[in-house]
């Protein structure tokens, strides 16, 4: 991406736009079961985080300033088990859940276009009274947390098999070599047994 335009919606799209291009790159090349297994005790994967992000995006940047996206979202159904956003079901297509996201992205990028930053929506899920948060609000905390989830994605994406970075070209490692990587975790090893034993 190229750098940010110093307007404040600007900037703030390209830095939530960077994020969500980061998360979706990590499931190019995997897969049908490795962009769904359950990489931590949690069952963090791959494909549940981009099903999550969609629905804060839809949540905070659309329902939230009453501009409702008309998306189905039946993990906000009354009956719906726990962290039902968290995960993709057999019937839903890696293709279903990207679209998705994809549309979140265009029904939030419209509200930041049509609203002023000032703006107030309510969150329908917070208490009332303390409910009320500005777009500028809503938009930093959906940066925040979509960069905290495609960070998760960044480690589920090197443990399945050794991708990293922000984007495919761009890993911001200081070496690509097996061995140089190799050696270096094996000083940190090192090192955190020796503060161990020190300890």
């Amino acid at each position: 991406m190229t750098a940010p335009d110093p307007n404040p919606k600007s900037e703030l799209l390209f830095y939530l736009q960077s994020a969500r291009e980061a998360l979706l790159w990590k499931l190019e090349g995997l897969s049908e079961y490795d962009v769904r297994r359950p990489l931590t005790p949690t069952g963090t994967n791959l494909l549940g985080l981009v099903k999550h992000v969609a629905g804060v995006e839809l949540g905070y940047l659309c329902d939230t300033f009453g501009r409702p996206s008309g998306e189905p979202q039946p993990w906000l159904e009354a009956d719906a088990e726990p962290n039902a956003d968290m995960w993709a079901a057999a019937e839903e297509t890696r293709e279903d859940v990207v679209a998705l996201y994809r549309r979140a992205w265009a029904y939030s990028d419209a509200t930041l276009d049509a609203l002023a930053l000032d703006t107030v929506g309510k969150v329908p899920w917070w208490p009332a009274g303390r409910d009320e948060v500005t777009l500028h609000h809503a938009v930093v905390r959906v940066i925040a947390d979509t960069h905290r989830h495609a960070g998760h994605a960044d480690i589920l994406r090197e443990l399945l098999d050794g991708a990293v970075g922000m984007e495919k070209g761009n890993t911001s490692q200081p070496s690509d070599d097996k061995g140089w990587w190799g050696a270096y975790r094996d000083r940190l090893e090192q090192t955190a047994r020796q503060a161990d034993q020190a300890s």
